[in-house]
Protein backbone atom coordinates (compact mmCIF):
# COMPACT_ATOMS: atom_id res chain seq x y z
CA UNK A 1 0.00 0.00 0.00
CA UNK A 2 1.55 3.69 -1.03
CA UNK A 3 0.62 7.04 -0.16
CA UNK A 4 -2.19 6.75 -3.03
CA UNK A 5 -4.51 5.35 -0.08
CA UNK A 6 -3.76 7.69 2.64
CA UNK A 7 -6.66 10.99 2.16
CA UNK A 8 -4.86 14.32 1.09
CA UNK A 9 -4.45 16.84 4.10
CA UNK A 10 -7.04 19.16 2.88
CA UNK A 11 -9.43 16.15 3.92
CA UNK A 12 -8.85 16.16 7.46
CA UNK A 13 -10.47 19.11 9.87
CA UNK A 14 -9.79 20.63 13.19
CA UNK A 15 -12.15 19.91 16.36
CA UNK A 16 -13.39 23.38 15.93
CA UNK A 17 -13.74 23.52 12.16
CA UNK A 18 -15.66 19.84 12.68
CA UNK A 19 -17.62 21.60 15.49
CA UNK A 20 -18.31 24.98 13.61
CA UNK A 21 -19.76 22.91 10.20
CA UNK A 22 -21.96 20.46 12.11
CA UNK A 23 -22.97 22.45 14.97
CA UNK A 24 -22.13 20.73 17.44
CA UNK A 25 -20.09 21.69 20.63
CA UNK A 26 -16.59 20.18 20.64
CA UNK A 27 -17.39 18.70 24.00
CA UNK A 28 -20.22 16.48 22.32
CA UNK A 29 -18.26 15.57 19.27
CA UNK A 30 -15.46 14.46 21.78
CA UNK A 31 -18.03 12.28 23.70
CA UNK A 32 -19.36 10.81 20.67
CA UNK A 33 -15.66 10.03 19.80
CA UNK A 34 -15.53 8.30 23.45
CA UNK A 35 -18.43 6.10 22.86
CA UNK A 36 -17.11 5.26 19.04
CA UNK A 37 -19.49 7.14 17.07
CA UNK A 38 -16.60 9.11 15.18
CA UNK A 39 -13.20 8.55 14.66
CA UNK A 40 -10.34 11.04 14.93
CA UNK A 41 -6.76 10.95 14.40
CA UNK A 42 -3.89 12.93 16.27
CA UNK A 43 -1.03 15.46 15.05
CA UNK A 44 2.58 15.25 16.48
CA UNK A 45 0.60 17.82 18.84
CA UNK A 46 -1.80 15.81 19.92
CA UNK A 47 -4.71 17.84 18.28
CA UNK A 48 -7.46 15.96 17.48
CA UNK A 49 -8.23 15.88 13.60
CA UNK A 50 -11.42 14.68 11.51
CA UNK A 51 -12.34 13.76 7.95
CA UNK A 52 -14.43 15.45 5.93
CA UNK A 53 -16.81 12.59 5.89
CA UNK A 54 -17.41 12.43 9.84
CA UNK A 55 -19.73 15.59 9.14
CA UNK A 56 -22.27 13.17 7.17
CA UNK A 57 -22.01 10.85 10.53
CA UNK A 58 -22.32 13.40 13.10
CA UNK A 59 -25.39 14.68 10.90
CA UNK A 60 -26.51 10.36 11.18
CA UNK A 61 -26.11 10.46 14.83
CA UNK A 62 -27.78 13.83 15.15
CA UNK A 63 -31.01 12.32 13.02
CA UNK A 64 -31.34 8.95 15.06
CA UNK A 65 -31.18 10.96 18.15
CA UNK A 66 -34.07 12.84 16.94
CA UNK A 67 -36.23 9.69 16.34
CA UNK A 68 -35.25 8.54 19.65
CA UNK A 69 -33.02 6.27 19.28
CA UNK A 70 -30.33 5.84 22.24
CA UNK A 71 -26.19 6.26 21.62
CA UNK A 72 -26.01 2.94 21.97
CA UNK A 73 -28.47 2.10 19.10
CA UNK A 74 -27.04 4.20 16.71
CA UNK A 75 -23.37 3.04 17.49
CA UNK A 76 -25.12 -0.81 16.40
CA UNK A 77 -26.29 1.19 13.35
CA UNK A 78 -23.13 2.52 12.01
CA UNK A 79 -21.26 -0.48 13.46
CA UNK A 80 -23.11 -2.29 10.81
CA UNK A 81 -21.87 -0.59 8.01
CA UNK A 82 -18.15 -1.59 6.28
CA UNK A 83 -15.10 -0.08 8.29
CA UNK A 84 -14.35 3.55 7.54
CA UNK A 85 -17.61 4.12 5.52
CA UNK A 86 -19.70 7.20 5.12
CA UNK A 87 -23.40 6.36 5.66
CA UNK A 88 -24.97 6.83 2.18
CA UNK A 89 -28.25 7.79 1.07
CA UNK A 90 -29.07 3.43 0.66
CA UNK A 91 -27.57 2.74 3.92
CA UNK A 92 -29.60 5.94 5.26
CA UNK A 93 -32.66 4.38 4.11
CA UNK A 94 -32.32 0.72 5.22
CA UNK A 95 -31.83 2.01 8.34
CA UNK A 96 -34.05 4.34 8.81
CA UNK A 97 -37.20 1.89 7.99
CA UNK A 98 -35.83 -0.10 10.97
CA UNK A 99 -36.56 2.99 12.90
CA UNK A 100 -39.80 4.03 11.07
CA UNK A 101 -42.50 1.73 13.58
CA UNK A 102 -40.47 3.69 16.37
CA UNK A 103 -41.21 7.14 15.42
CA UNK A 104 -44.89 5.84 14.78
CA UNK A 105 -44.82 5.15 18.43
CA UNK A 106 -43.81 8.32 19.63
CA UNK A 107 -45.70 10.32 17.15
CA UNK A 108 -48.80 7.64 18.57
CA UNK A 109 -47.60 8.62 22.51
CA UNK A 110 -47.43 12.23 21.51
CA UNK A 111 -51.59 11.99 20.18
CA UNK A 112 -52.39 10.59 23.38
CA UNK A 113 -50.51 13.25 25.52
CA UNK A 114 -52.35 15.74 23.27
CA UNK A 115 -55.73 14.43 22.99
CA UNK A 116 -55.85 14.04 27.17
CA UNK A 117 -54.24 16.70 28.40
CA UNK A 118 -57.18 18.89 28.90
CA UNK A 119 -58.67 15.98 31.20
CA UNK A 120 -55.23 14.25 32.36
CA UNK A 121 -52.21 15.31 34.23
CA UNK A 122 -50.66 12.35 34.36
CA UNK A 123 -52.11 10.13 37.04
CA UNK A 124 -50.43 11.17 40.12
CA UNK A 125 -48.42 14.26 39.29
CA UNK A 126 -50.70 16.26 41.74
CA UNK A 127 -52.19 13.14 44.05
CA UNK A 128 -55.58 13.30 42.14
CA UNK A 129 -57.73 10.75 43.93
CA UNK A 130 -59.42 10.11 41.12
CA UNK A 131 -58.40 9.99 37.30
CA UNK A 132 -61.55 9.60 34.68
CA UNK A 133 -59.25 8.88 32.33
CA UNK A 134 -57.34 5.87 33.42
CA UNK A 135 -56.63 5.93 37.05
CA UNK A 136 -60.09 5.72 39.23
CA UNK A 137 -59.65 5.46 42.95
CA UNK A 138 -56.05 6.47 42.42
CA UNK A 139 -55.27 3.07 42.30
CA UNK A 140 -51.73 3.53 40.45
CA UNK A 141 -50.58 5.94 43.66
CA UNK A 142 -48.88 2.65 44.99
CA UNK A 143 -46.56 2.72 42.70
CA UNK A 144 -45.16 6.39 44.20
CA UNK A 145 -45.51 9.89 43.59
CA UNK A 146 -45.07 12.06 40.13
CA UNK A 147 -46.94 11.14 36.43
CA UNK A 148 -46.91 7.96 36.42
CA UNK A 149 -48.44 7.11 32.75
CA UNK A 150 -46.82 10.17 30.94
CA UNK A 151 -43.35 8.26 29.31
CA UNK A 152 -44.28 4.73 29.79
CA UNK A 153 -48.25 4.60 28.24
CA UNK A 154 -50.80 2.85 30.47
CA UNK A 155 -49.68 0.15 32.77
CA UNK A 156 -51.91 -3.23 33.27
CA UNK A 157 -54.18 -1.53 30.28
CA UNK A 158 -55.09 -3.84 27.68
Amino acid sequence: MGEENVPSKEHWLSIGEIAQRSGVAASALRFYEDQGLIDSRRTAGNQRQYQRSTLRRIAFVQAAQRVGLALAEIKEALDSLPEDRTPTRADWSKLSKSWRSRLDDRIAELERLRDDLDTCIGCGCLSLQRCNLYNKEDRLSTRGPGARLLNVGIPGEA
